[in-house]
């Protein structure tokens, strides 16, 4: 317990270990409102809900603890790894429910090569300029740009509304990273904003997913 208490960023860590306890409960709620407990959504859903909860909770273990630099440098990259990961994992469910053939193959191979690609990047290259890994995460999320004419097609307009609206709350934060700024003050700088943005995120396709998925087709 004393490599996580005190907190080494409060405000950092509390609001992330929120986020990853809010993300266990809707994954279950999401995994209870599969149809007929279909095994494609059951994958997706559980992919997709374990992911976002990694994110939070490596977020949150990472600005929480108190270690060696060598031990903190190990939870960076955890850390930043998993935002790789939870984008591969929100476009599972899309990918699995509801494209088809060679859409559906491509955009799950494509992506998470992207996720794989990246995650070795930060294994290899930690250190490697905010500009570099913000941007390369900003070009998985808007691949999603390739198959929007079929999830307009497809599901209620409402979906594509929630879905870019998350969209846009990571790309605000994305860019707000990259700036680091504005700071407003000594306890709440550009970070804390950042992480208030993914969560604003995350919850939007999350009521994407819940609201709208479960009925397709």
């Amino acid at each position: 317990m004393k490599y996580i208490f005190p907190f080494r960023e409060p405000f950092n860590a509390i609001s992330h270990l929120i986020g990853a306890i809010i993300a266990i409960g809707w994954t279950f709620l999401l995994l209870f409102e599969a149809p007929d407990q279909d095994p494609g959504y059951l994958l997706s859903f559980g992919v997709y809900g374990l992911t976002v909860f990694l994110m939070f909770f490596s977020s949150a273990v990472y600005h929480s603890i108190n270690v060696s630099f060598a031990k903190e440098e190990f939870f960076r990259l955890l850390d930043h790894i998993m935002i790789y990961l939870v984008i591969a994992g929100s476009y599972t469910p899309i990918c699995i429910i509801v494209l088809e053939g060679g859409w559906q193959l491509g955009m799950l191979i494509g992506i998470w090569s992207f996720a794989i690609i990246g995650t070795l990047k930060k294994i290899f290259w930690l250190n490697a300029p905010r500009w570099f890994s913000t941007g390369l995460y900003l070009l998985m999320g808007w691949l999603a740009v390739l198959i929007f004419p079929i999830i307009w097609r497809e599901l209620p307009h409402w979906f594509s509304y929630w879905i870019v609206i998350g969209g846009l709350f990571y790309s605000i934060g994305a860019v707000i990273y990259i700036l680091e700024k504005p700071n407003f003050s000594e306890r709440f700088r550009f970070h804390e904003l950042w992480h208030l943005f993914v969560m604003a995120g995350a919850f939007s396709h999350f009521w994407a997913n819940y609201r709208y998925l479960p009925a397709f087709p």
